[in-house]
């Protein structure tokens, strides 16, 4: 069938509608990125060049690098493999991560569907029927038929194309909020991917150091116990008081009652460990972690305040939020704007299949349509204003993740500061107590102290371990926390800058 010369007699339309498409444009506010904020430091007071250290695990100097970069994999830093292969564990498996990383495709699968707004859509469609006409009608098909019985086949073949041109940039603003969902889903991929990160390693101090803790508290139970002993054998020889027992068992289920919450919470970090990696609680990793085996980073990189916002994943996820509801304002907009619609449609109709497609069979329309809203009763309107106030909040909100974002940064090094301090004097207290301990042992061996003043020195050297494991700890897991809070160097990962990371 041809239909060349009525299609060139509607040529004149279709210019017209190529004209109205290239004047066409996007209605609504344009977005752009907000500016850094204007600030040059994340404290009040100037940092230190360098935080000393003592001679202890988790005690070296430390250097910040103001300006430095972020390593993609730094947890690498702490020089432990265990720690390196745990974290390859969670990555691989870990079923938050893979949640994300569907969500991910889940996004861009919605950007790539959104896009067919941009094309005609073509349907084709084959309809039979049998169909009998009334005696008091003439046949409506063009062919010989007994006069009793009206009665004919019907085969309709035809293809249809409809298309809505995009004068005032509806689809084109419902495509630009969509690519901005999916950065945001993006950025809350990566800030899991941190997230993750982050706590396997502060999982894995907090193991080794309450595991520390359990060792220095039982010694402690120990000293205390074996005084009891003493003092109640020198009661009943009368050389102590009935004062002097009480106390000590008062001291002795003090320090008792500090090993169930230990153990308890020894428990729960080698859970929590387990279902990181992607493991059942009954799976937990093999791995020992031992504060001793793990190496303090010296360089503690410290990111231009203006690279933060390009950098924290949660401050990203914000800014594409703001982007997205930027983008619904303006389809907000073109709703109360008219909307064309073209059409088109062609086919053949015949009462006998070998008889499509002959000449007299075929028919075609052509169609286009203008609507536009008139009275609906503020709808339209209201929804306009609830997006430009949705686009509020979201600038709100991203104000917010910055100053968080900047509060994060300012804590932690605030608390390294004081944390290679912590370290020092804590270091000092337990060398103190370990030597108060060894001189009163010497002292035991010669005969000039007896047994009870050894085992005060023990306990007082214990407790000092215990301060000092706690304060090694917080050097770790604070030295942990600033490569979170800078960001966790997720954009030297190919996959993940590029937006590709999915498994």
């Amino acid at each position: 069938m041809k239909y060349v010369g009525k299609f060139d007699a509607m040529a004149p339309v279709f210019a017209t509608v190529g004209l109205v498409l290239l004047a066409g444009c996007a209605v609504g506010p344009d977005f752009s990125r907000p500016s850094p904020p204007d600030v040059r430091d994340y404290t009040a007071q100037p940092l230190a060049a360098t935080v000393t250290g003592a001679a202890v695990a988790g005690g070296e100097a430390q250097h910040f690098a103001k300006g430095s970069d972020v390593a993609a994999e730094w947890w690498t830093l702490f020089h432990s493999k265990p720690l390196d292969d745990l974290i390859d564990q969670a990555l691989a498996n870990n079923p938050d991560l893979k949640a994300a990383q569907a969500a991910l495709r889940a996004a861009r699968e919605n950007v790539l569907a959104q896009r067919g707004t941009f094309f005609p859509s073509v349907t084709a469609g084959f309809s039979a029927s049998r169909q009998s006409q009334s005696q008091a009608l003439a046949p409506a098909p063009n062919f010989p038929a007994v006069p009793e019985e009206f009665q004919y086949n019907l085969f309709t073949p035809q293809v249809s194309v409809s298309y809505a041109p995009d004068v005032f940039g509806l689809n084109r603003r419902t495509m630009e909020s969509l690519e901005a969902q999916q950065q945001a889903v993006r950025y809350q991929m990566i800030a899991t991917y941190n997230t993750l990160t982050a706590n396997v390693v502060v999982a894995a101090i907090q193991i080794a150091a309450v595991q520390e803790e359990i060792e220095a508290t039982r010694g402690l139970i120990d000293a205390d116990a074996k005084m009891v002993d003493i003092l109640q054998y020198q009661l009943s020889k009368g050389y102590a008081s009935g004062l002097d027992v009480a106390a000590q068992n008062s001291q002795l289920a003090q320090a008792k009652a500090l090993l169930p919450p230990l153990l308890k919470q020894s428990a729960q970090l080698h859970d929590l460990l387990a279902v990181l990696a992607g493991r059942f609680p009954s799976q937990q990793p093999m791995e020992k972690f031992e504060l001793s085996s793990l190496q303090l980073p010296e360089e503690l990189p410290v990111s231009l305040p203006s690279r933060l916002v390009a950098q924290r994943p949660d401050v990203l996820q914000a800014e594409a939020n703001l982007h997205a509801a930027s983008a619904q304002i303006g389809v907000a907009v073109a709703n109360r704007l008219p909307n064309i619609q073209l059409s088109a449609n062609a086919g053949n109709t015949a009462v006998a299949f070998d008889q499509l497609f002959t000449p007299g069979t075929g028919f075609w329309a052509l169609g286009a349509a203008v609507t536009a809203p008139l009275f609906d009763g503020g709808t339209l309107l209201h929804q306009e204003r609830a997006a430009r106030a949705t686009f509020d909040q979201a600038a709100e909100q991203y104000r917010s993740t910055v100053l968080t974002a900047f509060q994060n940064v300012a804590d932690t090094l605030t608390a390294l500061e004081q944390d290679g301090d912590a370290v020092k004097a804590d270091a000092a207290t337990a060398d103190a107590a370990k030597l108060t301990l060894d001189l009163s042992q010497r002292q035991l061996r010669d005969g000039y102290a007896g047994t009870l003043a050894v085992l005060s020195a023990e306990q007082a050297y214990q407790q000092a371990r215990i301060g000092l494991i706690q304060a090694e700890a917080n050097r770790f897991s604070d030295t942990a926390a600033l490569f979170q809070a800078l960001g966790g160097g997720w954009w030297h990962h190919t996959d993940l800058a590029e937006g590709n990371h999915e498994k």
